[in-house]
């Protein structure tokens, strides 16, 4: 399928534009707390945009309307947990991040446990943030090749070279700024996509809701308390614990939070950018329950190969070339890139911020220079750019990347979301002690993670019971008991 020239040239332009913007900004004399957090000058609307920009990224954009049109809203429910986990963020985290005087979320766990801590965290931060920066590539490379047949490794080329340049050169001012005006430009491009349908579907708006509604798109989900399979409950409660990760200890957020003018324009921003995903996700699944009623009024206007339910996700992109009109669908490719990109240059920048504050100073050089500060950031937003288009590469032809990146993170952030809690909640639990419970708790994590893979036949019975998305919950909640009861005990002995 070819993309009309209008639609290229659209598409061509926004992805030019967004880069020259951004390199506008390295044109500014910063030094590295510019680079890091702004000058903590930044307005607290455009910091919102930027923390919602990089909570969708082209994983949300496809998934969300392909998950919809494949079953019902019962994802969705992972959405209403925001607001819970942003309030816990505004009375609890911006305040201590903004007091510790530290552009690094981990500086926190080594006042509390002490240097392994810190670079415990960090570490499996920088591992985690491969992995995801990786992934986003990936996918947003898979819908645009079997569209349009371009190349996947160009794809993933292109768009990491695209954002590395920015963000490189024009520090966390650039990647807000063009968060800001990526989220501006998702947002018109669903409402487009919506109106669309609503207008091209026989019958109108009306025959979407009594298509849904006959196929129970709407459902929620079962409410029974259920944790092995996707209940209501069970999506609550993996939402509540996967957002209090972000706003609570992702250093993407904590930058956000301390590039900020003051304590009260980061809450206001954590609540715009938090607040705004809900209905924008709405959205998302709307268009997939949309879609669904579009094709069931119009099944000849659905290619035979994917019109079976496997092909769920590659729907949407086909609606956006095939059914929108010209300039529409570049707005909409272009939109799909954007959600990409806002989602990459940020662990960029976060990456490179840890780098220099978590590693460099605390190894190689405790006060370096303003010019060697830079000269780091530089080096290491180029190499983690570098390596996330690597990995993005080394997914091609993965059966799952999606799969793979859900493993990864689960083993990576459940134990630093332990331990944060574990520090903030319970203040007796010594650094031994808390080592104890990380230790208990990745074991934990790695065997929900892998043993349906290692327990087979005879061992299945000592297979992972619960929902894969438990995961996290569960080697969150062992650390953090783990940590109090031995804390606990110490205290008693002591007396």
């Amino acid at each position: 399928m070819n993309l009309p020239i209008i639609d290229l040239a659209i598409f061509l332009i926004y992805m030019l534009a967004i880069v020259g913007f951004g390199i506008s900004f390295s044109f500014r004399k910063r030094n590295s707390n510019d680079f890091t957090t702004g000058g903590g000058r930044l307005p607290s609307w455009a910091i919102g945009m930027s923390i919602f920009a990089t909570f969708v990224s082209s994983i949300s954009f496809l998934a969300l309307p392909g998950n919809a049109y494949l079953s019902n809203w019962n994802g969705f429910v992972f959405s209403l947990s925001i607001p819970l986990a942003a309030l816990i963020a505004v009375k609890y985290f911006v305040p201590l991040y903004r007091k510790l005087n530290s552009e690094s979320a981990y500086f926190y766990l080594e006042q509390r446990f002490g240097l392994w801590a810190r670079i415990y965290a960090s570490i499996c931060y920088l591992l985690t943030q491969l992995a995801r920066m990786g992934t986003i590539l990936y996918l947003l490379a898979l819908p645009m090749n079997a569209l349009f047949g371009w190349s996947i490794p160009m794809i993933i080329i292109i768009t990491g070279i695209s954002v590395i340049i920015y963000s490189m050169m024009g520090g966390i001012e650039a990647v807000i700024w063009t968060d800001a005006i990526q989220g501006i430009v998702l947002i018109a491009g669903a409402l487009a996509c919506l109106l669309v349908i609503f207008i091209e579907i026989p019958g109108g708006p009306s025959e979407v809701f009594m298509i849904a509604e006959s196929s129970d798109k709407f459902s929620l989900g079962s409410f029974e308390l259920d944790f092995t399979t996707s209940t209501f409950w069970m999506i609550l409660i993996y939402g509540l614990f996967i957002n209090l990760q972000n706003f609570g200890i992702d250093q993407n957020y904590v930058q956000r939070y301390i590039s900020a003018k003051t304590e009260k324009e980061a809450i206001k921003s954590t609540w715009l950018g938090s607040l705004l995903y809900v209905p924008v996700s709405l959205i998302f699944f709307f268009i997939g329950t949309a879609l669904f009623a579009f094709y069931q009024a119009q099944p000849d206007l659905l290619p035979e190969s994917l019109s079976g339910m496997e092909n769920a996700d590659k729907v949407f992109p086909y609606f956006i070339v095939s059914q929108l009109p010209t300039g529409i669908t570049g707005l909409l490719i272009a939109s799909i890139f954007a959600a990409g990109m806002s989602s990459v240059s940020t662990s960029v920048n976060s990456s490179a911020t840890v780098i220099l504050s978590d590693h460099f100073k605390k190894y190689i050089q405790p006060n370096p220079s303003e010019k060697t500060s830079m000269r780091v950031l530089w080096i290491s937003s180029l190499a983690m750019g570098i390596a996330s288009i690597l990995v993005g590469l080394a997914f091609n032809g993965v059966a799952s990347a999606l799969d793979a990146w859900w493993a990864l993170a689960s083993i990576f952030s459940g134990g630093i979301l332990g331990l944060f809690l574990l520090g903030l909640i319970v203040q007796n639990t010594t650094s031994k002690q808390a080592a104890i419970a990380v230790l208990a708790g990745v074991l934990v994590i790695i065997w929900m993670s892998l043993s349906a893979l290692i327990f087979t036949g005879e061992l299945e019975p000592f297979q992972n019971p619960l929902h894969s998305n438990m995961t996290i919950v569960m080697g969150t909640v062992t650390i953090f008991i783990l940590g109090f009861v031995l804390g606990a005990i110490g205290n008693k002995k002591k007396a």
